[in-house]
């Protein structure tokens, strides 16, 4: 049986500017950092990482990982401030959930989202 998800991984093509991104939205690095060929962040109980990769290394849309967070619209502000541009502001979605996307430096989708309701399902 599958209990959860430990950690989602994600090449970049420069570790700098992706752990000052992710560092801007709030997230906590744990292990490596602008240095490193490998970066782990706390994302709640479970972590994300980067890896860094040739820049030959091309990568299409490949899906989207999402985020609980506890105030949607604090992290739009934050991002906002943070000079990003988030790829949809926030809004209440059918399926129960408050939530916006925003892209990574190196063209990762990322929703920030929060339940509408606690018997929210997805």
């Amino acid at each position: 049986m599958i209990e959860g998800i430990s950690a989602v991984t994600l090449g970049t093509h420069e570790m700098r500017r992706a752990v000052r991104f992710y560092r801007a939205l709030g997230f906590e690095v744990l292990h490596g950092g602008e240095e490193s060929s490998f970066t782990s962040f706390r994302a709640g109980t479970s972590y994300l990482n980067l890896i860094a990769q040739r820049a030959e290394r091309r990568w299409s849309w490949w899906g989207r990982v999402i985020f609980y967070v506890a105030d949607v619209d604090a992290l739009y502000d934050r991002a906002l401030v943070a000079g990003f541009q988030p790829a949809t502001a926030p809004r209440d979605a059918e399926w129960g959930e408050r939530f916006f996307h925003l892209i990574d430096p190196d063209g990762h989708e990322l929703s920030f989202a929060r339940p509408l309701r606690s018997d929210s399902v997805q």
